[in-house]
């Protein structure tokens, strides 16, 4: 589906006290509708960079993006406004959302170390289809503070994951915007 499309999925789902995805429970009711607030306020207040939109604009390559998710997944919620404001900036670049939990074959086929990690972004040639890159689940530096964590702690618990979404807001899709664009430029040979 469209971003769009997906966007109204969730306020729909929402409106009947739902999340995405057949499992449903008010923890994952409840993360939608913070999703829902952070992807709105994203939605009107991401701006691109202009050295971002330089470099959307100099690619003439087509892709064809996919992205998993889901709308309880609070890093998605962060990273799709910004993936879709540089579809919309390039012109040369179609996006569909998928289901991750409606999608497993394909999800499965993408694993982040071994897990269902979502977002995932799944970047075709327009042409040919092949895969000619993915990112996800998250953002360079959030990744970077997840396995410090992990290894210092073990696992992650509700204090860090708090403290994930301070960084996400106040970075402000700053790194998703960069490791995307980065992506993009590697993949049309652009560096």
């Amino acid at each position: 589906m469209t971003y769009q499309a997906y966007r109204q999925l969730v306020v729909d789902l929402l409106k009947k006290g739902k999340s995405t995805g057949e499992k449903q429970s008010d923890d994952l009711l409840n993360y939608s509708k913070l999703n829902n607030s952070r992807m709105k306020r994203l939605d009107k207040t991401f701006k691109l960079s202009e050295q971002a939109k330089e470099i959307i604009n100099n690619s003439d390559k087509k892709y064809h993006w996919i992205v998993l998710t889901e709308s309880w997944c609070g890093d998605a919620a962060h990273s799709l406004p910004v993936i879709n404001k540089i579809v919309e900036a390039s012109g040369n670049i179609e996006l569909n959302i998928v289901l991750r939990d409606e999608n497993e074959a394909l999800m499965d086929a993408f694993l982040t170390d071994g897990s269902r990690s979502i977002p995932k972004l799944i970047a075709l040639d327009a042409y040919t289809n092949e895969v000619v890159s993915t990112w996800g689940p998250r953002p360079s530096e959030a990744t970077q503070m997840v396995k410090n964590y992990k290894e210092k702690f073990g696992s992650l618990d509700a204090e860090f994951k708090k403290d994930l979404q301070v960084w996400y807001n106040a970075n402000k899709g700053e790194n998703i915007e960069k490791d995307i664009v980065d992506m993009l430029c590697v993949a049309a040979d652009c560096i």
